[in-house]
Parts: structure tokens; sequence; C-alpha cells
């Protein structure tokens, strides 16, 4: 049952149905969905007769949920299991950017990496910034990246404040803010459970402090989106009223179709607008985002250029023979790592290991030792063009066993380095020899169960 004091701080917030709000809550309908990458072979869901998500072309509603765990094509990064109503984020991007994608954009609070993977597809010629303060979650964060398989990311683990220094820099930031978490009642009844008013206050000056570390980030005329999953004013509209009250700024007004019976709200002193997600009127959990733009400059700060290591001719030969690199592209190394990244981005990777720890740049390909070449597990689930490289497809049995770390029971004339894929999508590398197969993927990642 839901809370009363829940109840009443709700009974005023806009556009809330309480009776059928209570009602939606207490049927506990299950709705599973999932945001396919553009990028890699998803003919499996063409298959189904799977509902789309309204707002997001490449989300789809399933019918019944499957176990994602024993699903090779979810490990393999074909698609990102996501609740429908925060990829409304697809839409909004698509509103205020239009076909202009090669921008940079930071997602402040990332893991596990839902936003990170569809902004990433959006500006798949842009750079995108996943950032995420706690050190385990970041870890999340750049296995669930990596495993998209675009170049175009940068994972970081740093506080929020550590960006303040970075002036007038992203083209847009977005903040999925943490929160009370009461649109995720349905999902995670732990979240009733750790509900309460103080909760709420608590949540809401957090929110105020990481807006105002990130604001010198944003550029002049450059966006903040702001999000949470929490159905409380104090959360969504105050906030926004409190960026008024403290930055100069424009409220960004995003057209909504009438059919999506999405709500938009304004807040109280600034009519700033909001939108609304409401599970009784729209088919995902609550959820709560607003575009603001800001009119004011920070200053720039001036950044040092560094040179990068290059791979020599030579290694850049070898390379090409293996991976179709397109002109958007550049190599460049790192620690022994030979990696890529879009080329007119490379200098930014220099400017934010000035003030960040960055947990991952581009896409790692792998290293060359002496004549031999190891490839990295970046690599085989990347979406980059492979040839002259030997690949194994799997069954769903020896895929599973292959995700668990287990030997594969197969039989190939390939020897040496082998990329195993699944529905044609690679999984990770086998090393065969005479007499045994040696399973490479990464130990951290594997299955457990069964």
């Amino acid at each position: 049952m839901l809370p009363e004091k829940f109840l009443s701080s709700i009974k005023n917030v806009q556009g809330l149905d309480i009776k059928s709000f209570e009602a939606t809550h207490l049927a506990q309908e299950q709705i599973t969905s999932i945001r396919k990458n553009p990028f890699k072979n998803t003919t499996v869901f063409s298959e189904k007769n799977n509902e789309q998500v309204p707002w997001c072309k490449h989300g789809i509603y399933l019918s019944e949920r499957p176990s994602f765990t024993l699903d090779p094509n979810f490990h393999a990064g074909t698609y990102y299991v996501q609740e429908a109503s925060s990829m409304f984020l697809w839409h909004i991007v698509q509103q205020i950017f239009g076909d202009d994608t090669q921008k940079k954009i930071l997602d402040t609070c990332a893991a596990p990496g839902g936003k990170s993977t569809l902004l990433a597809s959006y500006f798949f010629d842009g750079l995108v910034v996943s950032n995420e303060v706690i050190k385990q979650r970041a870890n999340i964060l750049a296995e669930n990246i990596t495993k998209w398989g675009t170049t175009n990311c940068i994972v970081t683990n740093n506080d929020p404040k550590q960006f303040a220094p970075i002036k007038n820099y992203f083209d847009a930031v977005l903040i999925d803010a943490p929160c009370s978490g009461s649109g995720m009642f349905r999902k995670d009844i732990t979240a009733i459970e750790e509900w309460s008013l103080e909760n709420v206050s608590l949540c809401s000056q957090r929110q105020q402090r990481i807006i105002a570390d990130i604001w010198p980030s944003i550029q002049e005329n450059g966006f903040l989106i702001y999000s949470t999953c929490s159905y409380a004013a104090e959360e969504n509209e105050d906030i926004l009223d409190w960026i008024y009250n403290n930055f100069s700024v424009e409220s960004i007004k995003i057209n909504v179709p009438d059919s999506w019976h999405i709500v938009t709200s304004q807040s109280n002193q600034h009519k700033a607008f909001g939108y609304r997600f409401y599970p009784d009127k729209i088919k995902g959990e609550g959820f709560f985002i607003a575009v603001m733009q800001k009119k004011e400059s920070a200053g720039k700060t001036k950044f040092k250029l560094n040179n990068f290591q290059l791979p020599t001719k030579q290694e850049q030969a070898f390379l090409q023979e293996l991976v179709q690199l397109p002109n958007t592209l550049t190599l460049f190394k790192h620690h022994n790592e030979i990696k890529t990244i879009q080329a007119n981005f490379l200098q930014d990777v220099a400017i934010l290991s000035q003030y960040l720890y960055i947990k991952k740049a581009g896409t790692i390909i792998g290293e060359l030792k002496g004549k031999n070449f190891v490839p990295h597990h970046e690599l085989a689930v990347s979406i980059l063009r492979l040839s002259n490289i030997a690949t194994l497809e799997l069954s769903l049995d020896e895929a599973l066993q292959y995700l668990r770390k287990k030997e594969i029971n197969t039989t190939t004339n390939h020897k040496g380095m082998v990329l195993v894929t699944y529905f044609g999508v690679g999984l990770g590398w086998i090393k065969v020899l005479d007499n045994r197969i040696n399973n490479y993927y990464p130990s951290e990642w594997r299955i457990l169960k069964n």
C-alpha cells in the first residue's frame, strides 16, 4: 500500500488524478520496454509483434518479460532494457538539436547507462561524456557503454563539482538527478519503504548542489536537461524556480502530441515548463523532465592542448588490414593500447583528462606485441567493421557457456584469436589452440545465473 503521507504530499501536483493513480499502482501491471541499438543487428525483435514507444523510434514494449540475463543479445549490446518514460529524452534532443548531432553532451549522473547509450545513439558523430561519482556504479556504466559499442563516449568517475573549472564547454548537460524515487514505486518496493518527506527535502538540496556545480560547464545558449523519477514538486517544478532565481535562463517548451497523454506542468513562480509521466495515463512509470536554456556566460577556460602518441605507420598499416576505420575516426595510443575516437574530439580527451578521472575513452582496438596483435574485448563488441578476422557463430547454448566463461564444446578450423558471434553480433574472443579453446570473456562480466 502507498504511505498516507506520500499520497497527501502529491494530491496537489499538476495533472494527477489521485484515485486513478492509486488504482493503477495497486493493479501492478508489469510493463517491459527496451531500446534497440541502431548500429547492431536487431532483426530478432522485428519478427515479433511488439508495440513501439511513441516518443522514441528505437523503443519498443515487449509483450512479455524474458530472462535478459540468459539472452546473449542483451550481453552483445543489441538492446538496452530501459523504462519507456525516460526514453522521452530522445524526443527532447530531437526537438532542441534536430539534425545537428555533432555536439558535446554530458550525462552527469549516468549509471547504469540507459540515457548515455540513448545519447550515444543520437549524437553518433558527437561526443558523450558519461559521468558517475560512485566507483562501483562507474564500473557498471563503463561495461554498458562498452557493450553498446559506439566510439563516441568518454566515461568519467568524478564528483559534479570537478566539472566546474571546465567552463563554457558542453552544448547540453543532462542531470538525471538522484531523487526520492516515488516514480518507481510500482517496480521497486524498497523505494516505498525508503520514502519519507525528510528524504524528499534532502534530495531537493542535493539536486540544487549538483546543478550549481555543473552550471559553469554549460555553454552560453546551451541546454540543461533536468529529470527525476519523483512526483514531488519540491524535486521538480520547485527546482526549476530555484534555477530561475539563481541563474539567467529560459524555459524551453517541448511540443508533445495530445495522444501521448504526457502532462505539461508549469512552475509556480516563473511558469517554467516541465513534463510529467503518470502510469495511469501513459504506458510507463513516473517521470519528470524539463529543459532550460542558459542565457549567461561563465567565461572560457584556456585549455592546454596535448599531443597524443600515435601508432607508427607500420602499426597503422597492420591495423588497416583488420579494422575498417572511416575518415571520421582517428587512432591514438595510451599505455601501449591503441584506441580510436572521433577525430575532431581527440583533443577533448586531453582537455578532460586535465580535470577528470577518465575511466574509458573511445574504443580500445588492442595491443601490438611484436608481430602479434592482441585484440581487446572492446573491439569485439564494438560497431567497427572488422575484416580478415576469423569468426565463429555460436548457438544459444554455446553462447551462454561462453558468457559464463566456461569451456565451449565446439569445433572450428580456425587457429589463434577468433571472434565469436551470436546472430552475427560480436560477443568476445576465444583463442583456438591445437588441443583446447581458451575463453577470453572478461571474468568480471561473466553470467553467474544457471
